[in-house]
């Protein structure tokens, strides 16, 4: 059971506090004949996203200090769980550990990370939409192990699966009304029990390709959160923690143990859980944060393994309730020594992949990152990675399939592209989710309403060099049931080639088969005629890599504003 306005710092309880538990202390006598409360400590991650090396660039610092990998991760956890007792320590993540990977991992469907995070002592895992990525049977694979129906295990060894639970609450079979795996799990420490439930957000179906989630319904967080505490609470489960795959953002201004300003879906969801929730693990925005939302401790590790959160618990041992709950986000720092048996286990599979990592494909005359540059206030402008990829998109399309436009969604560019060579391993990390490309018609008017769309999503398509319009920041915005009717894209501003769309004639554009499918909540594309599925986007990238070289940043001027573009 929560206490309300307990956070980081353990908070004793007043009499009146300890009278609502049934626990009040007449006398000191008394008070030091209740029995001494269960310490237990968690230990949380979230997004962790098969960074088994120290991720590199911006990825790889945090609080101004180098930080992640797993060898590092490693030891760090086990030095916490040194600090606190071991057995009292239970080990969690809050989803994404899987998916948009580095190739270290990818190239083995992410069995790396999966068998590095069970030997580095991972209990209990919520599932994240990336967990979803190659569908709901490899997933079941990934938990309970064997070999990859198509490449076999890939390293030559047998995949003996997850040495930790993965937990589904709110992913249910649509057929059976089933949950795809357990729900919550429940854990005894000294006598007393900790429930955890695990749930990825309710979105995933909008930012997961339909092959990925076919067969399943997705449920409301607080909604499901509720259920399973009231089910746990039946089976005198009075500590709840729930592992949840989504999150906020605090204000700019807030350190890695700070909540300032907090904004974002996590709010509202704490906000409707029930009171017997006590701690809320969330992940997906890659964020830290340390906060109390309605009596409940939330937390976010970040990204990529640079965090751990380390909360503390006092449960009475009689009532099972909590007593007191803090966290402190703990840098993962590269200045301890690395765990010898993650490295052994990096170095088996880099040996594996061979010389494919490590092959050069193109070069860049400079640094390009994947930033979005602001539009009227937002970031909601153009990035220059994000451009290069539709260009690359366009050129791998133009011919063979007439295509004369290519539009890139901002969610699958996951890196920056260092100045100078360019192996193959960088640029799969740029791309690492194997989508194929897709062509397909769709009218002038379509597209005006798929770049209205972008105002109703809060995402940006970024564009091939083909494109160019103007926005007016004070146009209207459509609603999700007709983005068409906003107004913020100038019409008759939309050109390819420096030629007006029209609003009656058909375009071959470009998209990948997430976006064709209406990822991102683009639905408009999936409007479109006369599919024609491509080849890997990854492989479109690398092509174009190696016949531009070296690639430059391109200018940022392919979606200009009505005060860059006066009315005429």
């Amino acid at each position: 059971m929560s206490i309300p306005g307990m956070r980081r710092a353990a908070v004793g309880l007043t009499a009146l506090a300890l009278a609502a538990f049934g626990a009040v202390a007449t006398n000191p006598e008394q008070a030091d004949a209740r029995p001494k409360p269960v310490d237990v400590t968690l230990l949380a991650l979230n997004d962790f996203h098969g960074n088994l090396e120290p991720p590199s660039g911006s990825s790889g610092t945090i609080a101004g200090q180098a930080a992640g990998g797993v060898e590092y991760l490693a030891t760090h956890l086990a030095e916490l769980r040194a600090a606190a007792k071991k057995k009292n320590t239970i080990t969690v993540a809050a989803g994404d550990l899987i998916g948009a990977s580095p190739l270290l991992s990818a190239a083995f469907h992410d069995e790396p990370t999966i068998e590095a995070l069970s030997m580095a002592g991972l209990d209990y895992a919520s599932v994240g939409n990336h967990e979803f990525d190659e569908g709901a049977a490899e997933l079941l694979r990934i938990q309970n192990g064997g070999c990859h129906p198509v490449d076999g295990c890939a390293d030559g060894t047998p995949y003996k699966g997850a040495g930790f639970q993965y937990l589904s609450a709110n992913a249910f079979k649509t057929a059976t009304g089933k949950p795809l795996m357990a729900p919550y799990a429940i854990h005894k420490v000294q006598g007393v029990k900790v429930g955890f439930i695990g749930m990825t957000l309710e979105g995933t179906p909008e930012i997961v390709s339909q092959q990925g989630v076919a067969g399943l319904t997705f449920a409301d967080e607080a909604v499901t959160a509720n259920r399973y505490a009231r089910e746990l609470r039946r089976k005198d489960v009075e500590t709840i923690v729930v592992l949840l795959h989504e999150g906020g953002t605090q204000a700019a201004t807030g350190g890695i143990n700070d909540c300032v300003g907090m904004t974002g879906p996590i709010v509202d969801i704490a906000n409707r859980m029930d009171p017997s929730i006590d701690v809320v693990v969330s992940g997906h925005t890659h964020q830290a944060y340390n906060c109390d939302i309605n009596g409940k401790l939330v937390t976010s590790a970040s990204s990529f393994g640079r965090l751990v959160t380390d909360i503390d618990l006092k449960i009475d041992r009689r009532s099972g309730d909590v007593l007191s709950a803090a966290a402190n986000n703990v840098v993962v720092s590269r200045d301890v020594a690395k765990d010898p048996k993650q490295t052994a286990l990096i170095d088996r599979y880099k040996t594996v992949l061979g010389p494919v990592a490590d092959r050069q494909v193109g070069e860049t005359t400079q640094a390009i990152t994947r930033a979005q540059e602001t539009l009227f206030g937002t970031t909601m402008g153009e990035s220059p990675l994000g451009n290069v990829i539709a260009d690359a998109q366009l050129a791998a399309t133009d011919d063979e399939q007439g295509a004369v436009a290519a539009f890139m969604n901002p969610g699958g560019v996951r890196a920056d592209l260092d100045a100078g060579p360019v192996t193959y391993e960088e640029a799969f990390t740029v791309q690492p989710f194997a989508n194929n490309l897709v062509t397909l018609d769709l009218t002038g008017a379509q597209l005006y309403c798929v770049l209205e769309q972008q105002f109703v999503t809060g995402r940006t398509l970024y564009p091939s060099a083909t494109v160019g319009y103007v926005v007016d920041p004070n146009g209207t915005t459509g609603t999700a049931a007709d983005p068409c009717v906003g107004t913020r894209v100038v019409r008759g501003s939309l050109t390819f080639g420096g030629t007006a769309v029209d609003t009656a004639a058909t375009y071959r554009v470009t998209v990948n088969n997430f976006l064709a499918g209406g990822g991102d909540g683009f639905s408009a594309l999936t409007g479109g005629t006369n599919l024609v599925t491509g080849q890997i986007d990854l492989d479109a990238f690398v092509a174009y890599l190696t016949a531009q070289s070296p690639v430059s940043a391109p200018t940022l001027d392919r979606i200009r504003t009505t005060a860059e573009v006066p009315a005429a």
